[in-house]
C-alpha cells in the first residue's frame, strides 16, 4: 500500500469563495428541458408543468447559477419566440441539433423556475445570427422596471417584476465552425466589443462573459483569446472556457489525469489574457468563466446518428450514462476549478438534466442521481469560505498522454462553520493518507464520504438507480492530524469542525 502526506496551510488562501462556481447549465437539446425539468403530463408536474422530483434533486445538487439557453442552440435562438402567450408561440428549426423546438418555455418560465430552486439566471445572448440589437432589447425587456416599450411588454406578459439578470454570455463558441454564424476572431472581438459597450451603456453593473475558445484542441487556441481582448477587454469581465474529457481505448491512467489538461487550459487563458492586458497597461483583470465542463462521450456520439435528417421533438440525444471512474474524473475537475478560483470565478456543469447531466428521468417515470452528481452536490454544500492549496506529497501514476500525475491531490477550504477536504485517488491501490489540519484548528470529523466501487465501471442505469453511492470514509483526527485510507481510483470529502 502507498502512503501520502497532506499539510493544509490556512495561510495558503487562493481565493474567497464565489458560489457561482457551483453553476449548472440548461441548453433546449435533447429531453434537458422537454421530457427533463418540463413535463406537463407527469404525475409530479407542479401547475407550471415542472417536475417537483427533478426540482428537489436540483435543489439537493446545489448548483447557484444555471446558463442559459444555449450553447449551440442560442446561435439561432429568437428570444421573442419563448414569451408570451404560448398558444401563439411559433415552432422554429433549431440547426445546432437538427430539431424542432416548440418554445413552450422560454424565459419567463424559467427565470420563474430558477426562483423557486434557488438558482442565478445567467443568460446568453445570440450574436451567430443576431446581433447589437436584438441583445439590446432583450436586456430592456428582462431587467428594465417598468414605463419603456419591452418591459411593459413583460408586465403585460404576467410579469411586473424585472428579473435583475447581472451575468450575460456574449454568444456561445464563436470560433466553432458547427456554431451558426461563426466568426474569426477579429470578426468577433469586434462584435463582442460593440454589443458589450452597449449593454454596458443601458446597465453599467452588467458582468459580461466573452467567447474564449471551444476548447484547448482548437487550432486557434491562444491566438483566438489574444485577438478577442484585444478588442474587448475593456467591456467585458469574464472569457469563457470549455472543455470535455472521456477514457479512449482504454487508457484509464491518462483519463484519470485529465485534470493536468484543465491547468494547462486555465494557465493558458490567463497568461494570455494577461498578456493582452499589460500591453494597455490596465489592472483590471479578466476572470475566467469555465461555463461548459463535464465528461462527455463525444466520440460516441459523433459515431451515432443521433443528429439525423429528420426534425423530432426534444429526441434523446447525448444521454451518456456515467460509470465510477467517470465521477472520480469529474469529482479532480471541480477540485482543478476551486484550485485556480483566484481566476476561475464562475463555472457552469454542462449540462443539468437528461444531457450528458448528473439527473436523469424517464417519461412519466422516475428521476434519479449518476454518479457524477455526488461529487458535485457534496462539494457545493461542504466547500464555504476560503479556498485553501495543500501542500501534497505523492507517488506518481504515468500516464500516456500527459504524463506523470500525482497519485493523489487535495483541495481544502475554510470558513466560519468548519473546515472540508477533497480528496482524489488517481492510482490502483489503495493509498494511506496523513493530513495535517493542525493549522485550521478543527476538533472533529462531522462528515466523512467516497466514492468507489471495485468495478471503476459501474453506474447507475434506469433499472438499477442506486448501484452506485457514496460510502462512509474512516477518517480519524488525531490531535491535529487526519488519517485516512482512500480506496482505489476513488474521490472523497471530509468534513470537520
Amino acid at each position: 500500500m502507498s502512503t501520502a502526506s497532506i499539510r493544509i496551510d490556512p495561510e495558503a488562501v487562493v481565493a474567497p469563495i464565489d458560489r457561482r462556481i457551483f453553476g449548472s447549465f440548461v441548453e433546449h437539446l435533447g429531453r434537458c428541458v422537454y421530457d427533463g425539468i418540463y413535463e406537463p403530463g407527469h404525475p409530479q408536474a407542479d401547475e407550471n408543468g415542472f417536475r417537483k422530483d427533478v426540482t428537489a434533486l436540483v435543489k439537493e445538487l446545489g448548483a447557484t447559477t444555471i446558463r442559459y439557453p444555449g450553447g449551440n442552440f442560442v446561435s439561432g435562438y429568437r428570444w421573442e419566440d419563448g414569451v408570451g402567450p404560448r398558444e401563439s408561440r411559433p415552432v422554429r428549426r433549431d440547426l445546432a441539433w437538427h430539431a424542432l423546438e416548440t418554445n413552450q418555455i422560454g424565459l419567463n418560465e424559467f427565470a420563474s423556475w430558477l426562483q423557486e430552486i434557488g438558482s442565478e439566471l445567467m443568460l446568453a445572448v445570440n450574436l451567430g445570427t443576431r446581433g447589437i440589437l436584438e441583445a439590446l432589447d432583450l436586456l430592456e425587456y428582462a431587467n428594465h422596471p417598468s414605463g419603456t416599450a419591452l418591459s411593459d411588454l413583460r408586465a403585460a406578459h404576467g410579469y411586473p417584476e424585472p428579473w435583475d439578470i447581472r451575468m450575460w454570455c456574449l454568444g456561445n463558441e464563436m470560433d466553432g465552425p458547427w456554431q451558426t454564424g461563426y466568426m474569426t476572431a477579429d470578426d468577433y472581438g469586434k462584435l463582442a466589443a460593440r454589443t458589450a459597450q452597449a449593454m454596458k451603456a443601458a446597465q453599467k453593473d452588467l458582468e459580461l462573459v466573452v467567447c474564449g475558445s471551444s476548447g484547448s484542441s482548437m487550432p486557434t487556441f491562444g491566438e483566438w483569446e489574444r485577438t478577442v481582448l484585444e478588442h474587448a477587454y475593456d467591456y467585458v469581465d469574464f472569457v469563457s472556457c470549455h472543455a470535455y474529457y472521456q477514457e479512449f481505448d482504454g487508457d484509464l491512467d491518462s483519463f484519470l489525469a485529465s485534470a493536468l489538461d484543465m491547468r494547462y487550459f486555465i494557465e493558458t487563458v490567463v497568461t494570455t489574457a494577461d498578456a493582452v492586458g499589460h500591453r494597455r497597461k490596465t489592472d483590471k483583470k479578466i476572470m475566467l468563466s469555465f461555463d461548459e465542463w463535464n465528461i462527455w462521450y463525444l466520440k460516441e456520439h459523433q459515431e451515432s446518428d443521433e443528429v439525423n435528417e429528420t426534425w423530432p421533438i426534444a429526441p434523446r440525444q447525448l444521454e451518456d450514462v456515467y460509470s465510477v471512474a467517470d465521477a472520480v474524473v469529474f469529482g479532480s475537475l471541480l477540485m482543478t476549478l476551486l484550485e485556480h478560483h483566484d481566476r476561475v470565478r464562475s463555472a457552469s456543469l454542462a449540462q443539468l438534466v437528461n444531457v450528458i447531466a448528473p439527473i436523469m428521468t424517464e417519461p412519466g417515470g422516475d428521476a434519479w442521481r449518476q454518479t457524477t452528481f455526488f461529487p458535485f452536490s457534496v462539494t457545493s454544500r461542504l466547500a464555504q469560505g476560503r479556498v485553501l492549496k495543500p501542500r501534497v506529497e505523492a507517488g506518481t501514476v504515468t500516464s500516456k498522454k500527459y504524463g506523470e500525475a500525482s497519485a493523489v491531490d487535495a483541495v481544502a477550504t475554510d470558513g466560519d462553520e468548519g473546515s472540508a477536504v477533497f480528496l482524489v485517488n488517481r492510482s490502483r491501490e489503495a493509498v494511506d493518507v496523513t493530513i495535517d489540519v493542525s493549522g485550521v484548528g478543527r476538533a472533529a470529523v462531522a462528515e466523512a464520504v467516497t466514492l468507489w466501487d471495485d468495478d471503476v465501471y459501474a453506474k447507475n442505469t434506469i433499472d438499477d438507480q442506486e448501484r452506485v453511492g457514496l460510502k462512509p470514509l474512516d477518517a480519524r483526527l488525531d490531535g491535529g492530524t487526519l488519517r485516512v485510507r482512500l480506496e482505489p481510483v476513488s474521490w472523497s470529502a471530509i468534513a470537520l469542525r
